[in-house]
């Protein structure tokens, strides 16, 4: 996903329900859950066919990320790393060239917690807009489900405001402190499960090499102490050799 914002149709001025998203495995799962949630959405992706089954479902669609930024007062963004936020927020046509005043971008894209603080200040410099740094965990089973777990950096009143758009995504919003916190909180994130799956491969490469049924390991050890989203995701996998397509525990780019 690259941008959205949103609000309630019935209780949200004209100019302050859109939102600007992108299509991509994430992307797509979520501005659905926008839609379904009675938000009016305005889509804007580098790839505009790609959004075609989004119009469908209800999207507004944008030309560019300036043309959005003008009219939405939340805009939530999920783009591949800081290379592609810094193009969408200052290249030509991008959300630094609107007004922004009052308004406020949720990054959910996962990024060094350095680029996330540079870029909001910069952009607080240009134009005003404020900017919440909340990058995601549950992968796009989580995206499609509405379980991802939102990790955010920013103003506390800034995440109370955006919580209710966020919670028709997610199941939780945990504001972990300033700017760049959240995005710190997802380095935490990814060290963890990296070690859980070097430590699930060796336990797989155990069962295996022992001669016992490496498949059922998930459910012999589901409720134990050695259960977990990554032991019933990627052991089935790793017993058959399954590669492709990926699958991933955690946040791919959107």
């Amino acid at each position: 996903m690259e941008m959205a914002g949103v609000g309630r149709r019935e209780r949200t001025r004209p100019g302050k329900n859109s939102a600007i998203s992108g299509s991509g495995m994430m992307g797509f799962a979520m501005t659905r859950r926008l839609l379904s949630a009675g938000h009016d959405v305005t889509v804007w992706n580098r790839s505009a066919g790609k959004a075609a089954a989004l119009v469908e479902a209800g999207a507004k669609t944008a030309t560019h990320p300036c043309d959005v930024g003008a009219t939405a007062g939340i805009l939530f963004m999920c783009l591949t790393d800081a290379a592609a936020v810094d193009e969408v927020v200052f290249g030509p046509d991008g959300l630094a060239t609107a007004k922004g005043a009052g308004k406020l971008v949720v990054d959910f894209s996962s990024i060094h917690p350095d680029a996330a603080r540079s870029i909001a200040a910069r952009l607080k410099d240009a134009n005003g807009m404020g900017w919440i740094d909340a990058p995601v965990s549950g992968g796009t089973p989580g995206a499609e489900q509405g379980t991802l777990a939102v990790m955010a950096g920013g103003d506390a009143a800034d995440i109370e405001r955006v919580r209710p758009y966020v919670l028709a995504m997610a199941r939780r919003l945990t504001h972990m402190g300033p700017l760049g916190a959240g995005q710190t909180t997802k380095l935490c994130n990814q060290v963890i499960v990296g070690c859980a799956m070097a430590v699930l491969a060796e336990a797989t490469r155990l069962a295996v090499n022992a001669g016992i049924d490496a498949k059922r390991l998930p459910e012999a050890l589901a409720g134990g102490f050695a259960d977990s989203i990554p032991l019933q995701l990627f052991v089935p996998r790793m017993v058959q050799g399954i590669h492709s397509p990926p699958a991933r525990a955690t946040s791919p780019p959107c």
